[in-house]
C-alpha cells in the first residue's frame, strides 16, 4: 500500500519558519512530480508548490520568494521550507503526486499568529 504522511506543522508567529516533510512509500514517486497543497475550511485545495523528478520547481504567486520545495529521493521524502510566514498561510498542508492523486493523507496543520 502507498501512504503519504505529512509532518512538521505547528503554531508559529508571523515572520517565523517551519519545514514540512512528506514521507511516501513508493519508489516510483521518485520519478514523478510531487506537490504541496493547502486547504482552509470552506475553500478549495490549492497547489502551492511542485517539484519534478529531476528537481525543477514551480510556486504559486502567493508563496514565491518565501517557500522552497525540495526532495530527497534516497529517503522518499519531499520537503517544504516555509519562511516569512504570514497569517494567511494558515491552513492544513497536504502532499500528493501532481498528475495522478493517491489517497490523501491526514495533512499537517500550520497556524500563523499575528
Amino acid at each position: 500500500q502507498v501512504r503519504l504522511v505529512e509532518s512538521g506543522g505547528g503554531l508559529v508567529q508571523a515572520g517565523g519558519s517551519l519545514r514540512l516533510s512528506c514521507a511516501h512509500s513508493a519508489t516510483i514517486l521518485r520519478f514523478k512530480t510531487m506537490g504541496w497543497y493547502r486547504q482552509v475550511p470552506g475553500k478549495q485545495r490549492d497547489l502551492v508548490a511542485a517539484i519534478t523528478g529531476d528537481g525543477s520547481t514551480n510556486y504559486a504567486d502567493s508563496v514565491k520568494g518565501r517557500f522552497t520545495i525540495s526532495r530527497d529521493n534516497a529517503k522518499n521524502t519531499v520537503y517544504l521550507q516555509m519562511n516569512s510566514l504570514k497569517p494567511e498561510d494558515t491552513a492544513v498542508y497536504y502532499c500528493n503526486a501532481k498528475d495522478f492523486w493517491l489517497q490523501w493523507g491526514q495533512g499537517t496543520q500550520v497556524t500563523v499568529s499575528s
